[in-house]
């Protein structure tokens, strides 16, 4: 991979992933293109992507743009995307997925996750099909069911690695059990407030490293939280920034970093993503990392994403410990 600024993680079939990605959920039309274009100008070529997010076409558009300019190659580029919960049975599966691969414009995607191991209603065009007393109208679909159809997508040559997200360690193993194709990470919540320290264990144990979303904390999550504590202005965060002349999301990032864990960093900001990539020059210390964790949480407490409207599901992923 060309001009590239990050470490590289190597997966358990060989391919590898840039450690940071620029992540893009939240970003909005008329902004997510040109953040793709500046964080490509910047250094970055792990882009991650889903369907419900709802912009990828202007993603694919912004992609091609740089892939016109001769600033990088379509196999430069680690493009990540995610099946939808609508689209969780195996006559949806190639469904789901085309949506996608159309909207980004490109002829395959790098990595591929199942989003989440629940699924809707399908037959819908809802994203969020919702029933009585606020909670999803949730299907039946079995997530194995959903996996064996998502291996044939590797299969076909369409998708170079596929993981999963959401999934927590007994759902993983299922998974494991009756695989052909492992998945290649399970991308979850993760930071200070939420280390998941136990699942980063068993996933180590299985060659499946996870990728952290919200691992600022999502700040600027569209919903209230019981918890209002922010990562970004947490004490014990701000002090080690100062005592680095880092910026608190660089030492969350760093935190990521050293821990072996995949990060994707969301930002339309061109000097926040910019300033997200620079994060290689310098180590967080042991006592560092031992401070960062002591901030958790146990029984996810500061969960930023619950999912509560979906623990109607027999598949809902947090009732189990990790």
């Amino acid at each position: 991979m060309s001009e590239i600024k990050t470490n590289m993680i190597t997966l358990n079939n060989g391919n590898s992933i840039p450690q940071v990605g620029l992540g893009t959920w939240q970003s909005k039309p008329g902004e997510v293109g040109e953040a793709v274009k500046t964080a490509i100008d910047d250094g970055y070529r792990h882009i991650d992507c889903a369907y419900v997010y709802q912009n990828e076409e202007e993603i694919g558009a912004a992609i091609q743009q740089k892939i016109r300019e001769g600033k990088v190659k379509r196999d430069d580029l680690f493009i990540v995307s995610k099946l939808w919960c609508t689209f969780h049975s195996a006559a949806l599966v190639r469904k789901g997925f085309d949506r996608t691969l159309k909207a980004l414009k490109t002829p395959y995607l790098d990595l591929f996750l199942i989003h989440a191991p629940y699924g809707f209603e399908e037959g819908t065009e809802e994203l969020f099909p919702m029933g009585e007393n606020n909670m999803m109208r949730c299907s039946e679909v079995d997530f194995v069911e959903t996996w064996i159809e998502m291996e044939k997508l590797v299969k076909d040559g369409l998708v170079r690695s596929i993981g999963i997200s959401n999934f927590n360690a007994a759902q993983t193993q299922r998974i494991l059990d009756v695989c052909s194709i492992k998945p290649v990470t399970n991308q979850v919540e993760c930071h200070p407030y939420l280390n998941n320290e136990k699942l980063l264990r068993f996933s180590a144990l299985k060659g499946i490293p996870l990728t952290a979303y919200a691992p600022l904390g999502s700040p600027g999550k569209p919903w209230p939280s019981p918890d209002r504590a922010n990562l970004l202005t947490d004490d014990v965060i701000v002090t080690i920034a100062a005592r680095h002349s880092k910026s608190p999301a660089q030492i969350l990032i760093r935190f990521a970093i050293q821990r072996g864990v995949i990060v994707i960093p969301k930002s339309t900001s061109p000097k926040r993503i910019e300033e997200n990539l620079d994060v290689h020059d310098f180590l967080l210390s042991n006592s560092d990392m031992a401070e960062l964790m002591a901030l958790n949480v146990e029984g996810g407490g500061r969960r930023a994403f619950a999912f509560e409207n979906t623990k109607n599901s027999k598949f809902f992923p947090f009732n189990d410990d990790f």
